[in-house]
């Protein structure tokens, strides 16, 4: 008896640490150079609707149920989907935009579980009609990700998604 009450408090007292050292945070962004003007880039990048056209996430299901409110490109406009699995549903509402610098926007994640991140989107001008788009997202690990980001940073997770999308929107635009 005394053998499970011990198991069962070391496990405890094991969780516990484990959630004390673990990332509360994460901030995952990737960056291209694309050989166009900052303003066209910007102007491009500010339409939700644009979004398909070079997310990896309307690859992996490019049936998914899609719906868009408010005006397209402007504070409070919104996209909702609900896709497959490798997409869940969710919804991304822009929060801000810094007139042709960057654009910051709330991911509302409802399935396969219900998370909140900041997603932004930085344009600079990188010279000789160049632009740098820099895209990316941050928020705050919650328990159990907490702990589970000690074995697989949010990184791992999405990066390599992040790093298609930004070569898929260098494709589209450099056309």
């Amino acid at each position: 008896m005394y053998t499970v009450i011990y198991v069962i408090a070391s496990l405890v007292l094991l969780v516990f640490i484990l959630s004390l050292i673990a990332p509360k945070t994460y901030d995952v962004f990737r960056s291209v150079e694309i050989s166009r003007p900052k303003a066209e880039v910007f102007h491009y990048l500010r339409s939700l609707k644009n979004m398909d056209d070079w997310s990896p996430w309307a690859k992996k299901d490019p049936n998914m149920e899609k719906k868009f409110t408010g005006t397209d490109g402007e504070v409070g406009s919104q996209s909702y989907w609900l896709g497959n699995k490798d997409v869940g549903e969710g919804e991304q509402e822009i929060k801000k935009i810094v007139d042709g610098e960057r654009i910051d926007s709330e991911l509302r994640f409802l399935k396969p579980f219900k998370s909140t991140s900041d997603c932004y989107i930085k344009v600079e001008d990188s010279g000789n009609g160049n632009t740098k788009v820099i895209w990316g997202f941050s928020g705050s690990n919650k328990f159990p990700m907490t702990i589970i980001s000690l074995f697989k940073s949010m990184d791992s997770m999405v990066g390599k998604d992040f790093e298609e999308g930004m070569a898929s929107l260098k494709e589209v635009l450099e056309k």
